[in-house]
């Protein structure tokens, strides 16, 4: 067996498993799942495994990430708010689950630590696991065809919404459906990785906001 195949094959089958076995016993947290995800990165792509991942250097910058960003991040908040939730609502019949949100409401000390929290393991884990690592090894697995394009985006947008169960099944849709405009922003950008973790920082941003005011 030679080393190619153990780095570029078993070290992301490995990679996976090691997550799938932490989810099923109740200890999966998506900062550790994206923190061997870097390791698995950096033992397949050496000293570029940073770039592996989507973190472009040329694509860094002010005005992208501080201002192109956040109107994306807004844009599709409101999308998610005033188009698909009240859509996917009436389909299901049953209101998306944010109870476990509500301590938040008007408390400013939770709010902002909630934010720090969400860009960690949001924003920074959820972008490194479902786009820069999981849609990436698919795509060297299976190629960069138009069908295994529809496949990556459906099946890690069905992923991504699994993993938001605590928010019900209409919950569990929306964020299928933002996981997967997610990943089709990440295809457009070429894969910058720098920017869908802002747009999706700034997603939750404004979602907290709304949160906070007590408007959701």
């Amino acid at each position: 067996m030679n080393k190619s195949f153990l780095t570029t094959k078993l070290t992301p089958v490995i990679t996976i498993i090691l997550c799938c076995i932490l989810y099923m016993s109740g200890y999966f947290q998506m900062i550790i799942a994206a923190i061997l995800m870097i390791i698995a990165s950096a033992v397949e792509y050496k000293k570029d495994f940073f770039s592996s991942l989507g973190f472009q250097r040329k694509r860094f910058n002010v005005k992208s990430l501080l201002v192109i960003a956040p109107i994306y991040g807004a844009v599709i908040f409101l999308f998610y708010y005033y188009v698909m939730l009240p859509s996917i609502t009436y389909i299901t019949g049953q209101p998306i689950d944010f109870s476990v949100f509500k301590p938040y409401a008007g408390n400013l000390p939770k709010t902002l630590s909630l934010l720090a929290l969400i860009w960690a393991s949001a924003a920074f884990a959820e972008e490194i696991v479902f786009r820069g690592y999981l849609m990436r090894q698919f795509t060297q697995f299976f190629g960069s065809s138009n069908i295994s394009l529809v496949i990556n985006i459906l099946l890690f947008g069905f992923l991504f919404g699994w993993v938001h169960a605590y928010q019900g099944i209409t919950g569990q849709i929306l964020s299928g459906m933002t996981g997967m405009i997610l990943a089709i922003i990440f295809h457009l950008r070429k894969s910058d990785l720098w920017f869908n973790i802002a747009v999706h920082g700034f997603i939750d941003t404004v979602a907290l906001v709304y949160i906070y005011y007590g408007w959701i």
